[in-house]
């Protein structure tokens, strides 16, 4: 939907919207906004709302706090899940300073300007659908959340052994309702675990759809009384929850990942994109997997891929190429997590794939068999790397990448590295609950 100032300004009256929410991402992929009531939708509306920067991690110091939030007038929506009377809804910004340049800061700005990148490049769109999982857990007396699911189910299994199957399809509607197109909804893996894909589109509106689809899920969960969780691995010893992301160019409408007389059907410029995607994986991987928590999804014998192999058929392999040809041709990274900030993720990975493509990179042979069967010794004569196995090890590798770190810019680099070196630290100085299990009384 395409709107001008005076169709939102219309709706608001027409609809009795009463509050706006303007709303905007920090480095970290937190969902922030200033909730401002329709009197001063028109101030709103010509860029005039103001927040302290200095108050969101990441952003400025307190001696140059104050930025400005441009609306995208394209993201207005009315929330579905506020009353009919006093309804709720919301527009996406882009951080700005005073002098009304782009903050650099801002992670929504970060992706435009690797996709001004791509376009000067010739390509005029970079296509992306993700498949976001996530957890439904009960919740206590007192509101706070558990790891209880009451929930038997596994693949595709409905009711009644998948208890949320009510909520995720309130979810749906939801979205729906929104505007989203909703490909499929379904029960993942472990107990508790789901999985709703919508339909892919371009990059910038693939990112806003994440964040706005996380608020909806967690949103919908609390009012049937569960908690909705994109920690990646909440449970030990089940699947963690990923967030495949499926990536596609475009250049002139046509999709340039397929080539009719290619190997495979893939162009030269699919190899390239794939290449560049495994030379800069180590290092992207900081941003598509932030969490120390990430690191326990990332182990074999889950699913998740933790080895650097692409594959046209292989599900083991961290790039897959779906089967689907045509202008559905697509590269699919399985190895980005739901908490990671997706207009980030989809910054570096970009960037990674457009520096294939510009040094015309070679891909290694594909790897077609099974690499969790692989043993150590097999994975190394088909020079299979893995991926970084903590959160230490991510920052060491991210540190190396000067092509990501130049995609992302100084400031975000600079206050991403701080605050999750700062992380790692907290996590390795923390006593856990397994130390004082395994050694408090051994010992």
């Amino acid at each position: 939907m395409r709107y001008t100032k005076e169709d939102i300004i219309q709706k608001v009256e027409a609809e009795d919207i009463k509050f706006i929410r303007m709303q905007f991402t920090d480095i970290f992929g937190q969902l922030k906004n200033v909730a401002i009531t329709a009197s001063q939708l028109k101030k709103a509306l010509n860029n005039q709302i103001t927040i302290d920067g200095s108050s969101i991690e990441g952003f400025v110091r307190i001696n140059e706090s104050d930025q400005y939030l441009y609306p995208d007038l394209n993201s207005f929506v009315v929330f579905p899940w506020h009353p009919e009377h006093g309804k709720v809804a919301r527009l996406i910004c882009d951080v700005y300073n005073p002098d009304g340049t782009p903050f650099i800061g801002d992670p929504r700005g970060v992706l435009k300007r690797v996709l001004d990148q791509a376009e000067s490049m010739g390509y005029d769109a970079f296509n992306v659908g993700p498949e976001a999982e996530f957890f439904l857990f009960q919740t206590d007396e007192r509101g706070k959340p558990t790891t209880v699911t009451n929930d038997e189910a596994g693949y595709f299994d409905l009711g009644p052994l998948d208890h949320g199957e009510s909520t995720r399809r309130q979810i749906c509607l939801a979205l729906e309702q929104m505007g989203y197109e909703i490909e499929a909804s379904h029960h993942e893996n472990a107990r508790g675990q789901h999985e709703i894909d919508f339909k892919y589109t371009d990059a910038l509106r693939a990112a806003d759809n994440i964040m706005t689809f996380k608020l909806a899920v967690k949103t919908m969960a609390q009012i049937n009384g569960l908690h909705a969780t994109f920690m990646p691995k909440p449970i030990y010893g089940v699947a963690g929850s990923g967030m495949h992301t499926n990536m596609s160019l475009f250049r002139g409408g046509k999709n340039v990942f397929f080539d009719e007389n290619g190997e495979r059907k893939l162009s030269k410029e699919a190899y390239h994109f794939i290449a560049g995607i495994l030379a800069h994986i180590k290092g992207i991987t900081l941003i598509t997997n932030p969490l120390v928590n990430s690191y326990k999804r990332l182990v074999p014998g889950y699913e998740a891929p933790c080895y650097m192999a692409w594959s046209a058929s292989n599900r083991s392999a961290l790039v897959r190429i779906p089967s689907a040809r045509g202008q559905s041709t697509r590269v699919e990274l399985r190895s980005p997590d739901p908490s990671c900030n997706p207009y980030l993720s989809l910054a570096v990975c970009l960037a990674a794939g457009l520096d294939g493509i510009r040094r015309e990179l070679t891909p290694p042979p594909e790897i077609t068999q099974d690499i969790y069967a692989m043993d150590a010794r097999t994975r190394v004569r088909h020079k299979i790397a893995s991926l970084p196995g903590s959160l230490e090890e991510a920052i060491r590798e991210f540190r190396k990448d000067k092509l990501v770190m130049e995609a992302l810019g100084d400031h975000v680099t600079t206050q991403y590295l701080a605050g999750k070196t700062a992380e790692w630290e907290e996590y390795r100085t923390r006593v856990s609950s397994w130390e004082r299990e395994k050694y408090l009384v051994v010992y």
